[in-house]
């Protein structure tokens, strides 16, 4: 999905549960425990909400928050696991592993309506209808006649998923899909309300009050790049499990500004940028994190200089990436040579797919300055302006100078600037294509290098940026087909796939990200995912 800069998004997680931090007395009291603390949690958000629309979010911030206020087929426990969300028990599957039959719990939404299997194949058959325009539509293209359905080729009703009655969904799939049930906890499979969304028309999922919610929590509050809230809901299936009355998001783009929030007492965890990770690295509260998100340069070959292969590839090699770890984020960041993540996922016989590819670039300086000129040559030019593409926030705009300076450097004729613009205009000009080249980043939707590579497949609805190479798309159909009972040669292909991408220098990879952050000591039970939406609060509390 598409990401945030990593000194941009906040740090809201917790990977273990804690216990009580004082020894009890032999009667059971703990003489450290203060007063019981209200089930309130604050945090910190540093964008806007874009969409609460599952059939048309693309982005992060709006998967975080939907992954909280609505429940698809399964939601990710601890430790990734797909567990029963909406279904009531495990489907039964057919002997070729192709149709799933899914039995549905008794669940309301908060208006009142029950959840039923027609929800479900309705939200699937939007968000496949090529009127809608998802984004996101092809995540779906394992369900039988997805992609034509996409397509226009044939009509909804020929799509591989019906409602037998209010509680039974079958499913048919085009083949046998080994992660099936993961991707089933992604945003896209969530189910919706026809009559409701048909009568908040375009205002669906862009306020509080014109959307309703299945999850463990309602929006029941939300200022527009300023703040929103989250409160229980007392319909939701689970409510027993769910501990936490309210969450307060505020939204800040400024690090000090959060840092201090926190320090008061006014948000209960915060993520540290470079500055503040020494000031705090020996706080009781102090905890880093590797994650699987990747941030890289979308380099949009629409611009003539950006289409020429040794230019890209000058730009790659002339910025020191270890440098801009080391300095600028400093928060277990690692710099990137490649996409797709490492401790991430493992071939078939359990080798992890980034020690397998190894490093897909260098730092080079002089030898992207050679190939700079030869680009230049190329293009007939003695110089050339293009402009940076960047988030709002105070360290992306540090980013950003830093790679103006590092390219303005070691490329010369160059002259960079530097347009920063809040998160959801940004999703908006590169979805249009309306850039030079941009500072992007991708988390995984589902557990596969899959997630990674097609995103660059020609005319992909993520790709964004002009980019074909047929030798790609074809591996990536395989892929996603004839592989498919394949493994070991499904693997090798989505190997070779990255290895094209970069050997294109489609984009410049910039780093995996980690984070470094501050959490209460009494925060609780926030989990962590490696794919889909990143946080869930349905089991967090406060002690």
């Amino acid at each position: 999905m598409k990401a945030k800069a990593t000194f941009l998004a906040l740090l809201l997680v917790l990977a273990s549960f804690l216990g009580a931090c004082s020894d009890k007395t032999d009667n059971g009291e703990n003489p450290g425990q203060s007063e019981e603390r209200a089930q309130v949690l604050n945090l910190i958000e540093t964008s806007e909400i874009p969409s609460l629309d599952s059939s048309l979010a693309t982005d992060s911030v709006s998967f975080d928050v939907m992954n909280n206020i609505y429940e698809g087929l399964y939601r990710l426990s601890e430790n990734d696991e797909p567990v029963l969300g909406m279904a009531a028990e495990e489907p039964a599957i057919s002997e070729d592993g192709t149709t799933y039959t899914f039995k549905l719990r008794d669940a309301k939404w908060s208006n009142g309506d029950p959840v039923t299997a027609g929800d479900f194949e309705y939200a699937w058959k939007r968000a496949l209808n090529p009127d809608t325009g998802a984004e996101y539509a092809y995540i779906m293209y394992d369900i039988k006649n997805a992609a034509k359905v996409n397509a226009g080729e044939l009509p909804p009703d020929q799509l591989g998923v019906k409602a037998l009655d209010d509680k039974t969904l079958e499913v048919q799939l085009e083949k046998t899909v080994p992660y099936f049930k993961g991707l089933l906890t992604f945003a896209t499979f969530y189910p919706q309300k026809e009559s409701y969304i048909t009568s908040q028309g375009d205002q669906f999922g862009l306020e509080a009050d014109t959307t309703i919610y299945n999850g463990p929590f309602v929006l029941s509050e939300w200022k527009h790049e300023e703040s929103f809230q989250l409160k229980k809901n007392d319909s939701y299936w689970d409510e027993s499990a769910v501990k936490l009355d309210e969450i307060n998001f505020n939204i800040v783009k400024d690090a000090a500004t959060r840092v201090n929030l926190y320090e008061t007492g006014a948000a209960d965890v915060t993520g540290l940028t470079a500055e503040f990770v020494d000031k705090y690295k020996d706080d009781k509260n102090f905890q880093t994190r590797g994650r699987t998100s990747v941030y890289f340069l979308r380099l949009n070959q629409k611009n003539e200089v950006l289409a020429n292969k040794n230019a890209r590839k000058a730009i790659d090699m002339a910025w020191d990436k270890q440098s801009h770890v080391d300095i600028l984020l400093n928060d277990g960041s690692i710099p990137a040579w490649f996409l797709v993540p490492g401790d991430f996922v493992t071939s078939p016989d359990g080798q992890d797919y980034r020690e397998q590819n190894g490093q897909l670039g260098e730092y080079n300086p002089e030898k992207a300055a050679e190939l700079w000129e030869t680009a230049l040559k190329e293009l007939g030019k003695e110089s050339v302006e293009l402009e940076l593409l960047n988030y709002d926030g105070d360290n992306s705009r540090k980013t950003g100078e830093f790679l103006k300076e590092e390219l303005e450097k070691n490329l010369k004729g160059l002259t960079i600037s530097i347009s920063q613009q809040p998160f959801k205009q940004k999703l908006a000009l590169e979805s249009a294509g309306d850039y030079d080249f941009a500072y992007a980043g991708w988390g995984p939707d589902y557990p596969d290098p899959m997630t990674f590579v097609d995103m660059f497949v020609t005319d992909g609805p993520h790709n964004q940026m002009a980019y074909s190479n047929p030798e790609l798309d074809r591996l990536i159909e395989a892929g996603k087909s004839s592989l498919l009972t394949d493994p070991e040669a499904r693997w090798d292909a989505l190997l070779e796939a990255e290895k094209i991408i970069l050997e294109d220098q489609a984009i410049s990879p910039m780093f995996q990200d980690g984070r470094a952050f501050l959490q209460k000591e009494y925060v609780n039970g926030i989990l962590r995912h490696n794919f889909g939406a990143e946080h869930s609060y349905k089991w967090a509390e406060i002690k």
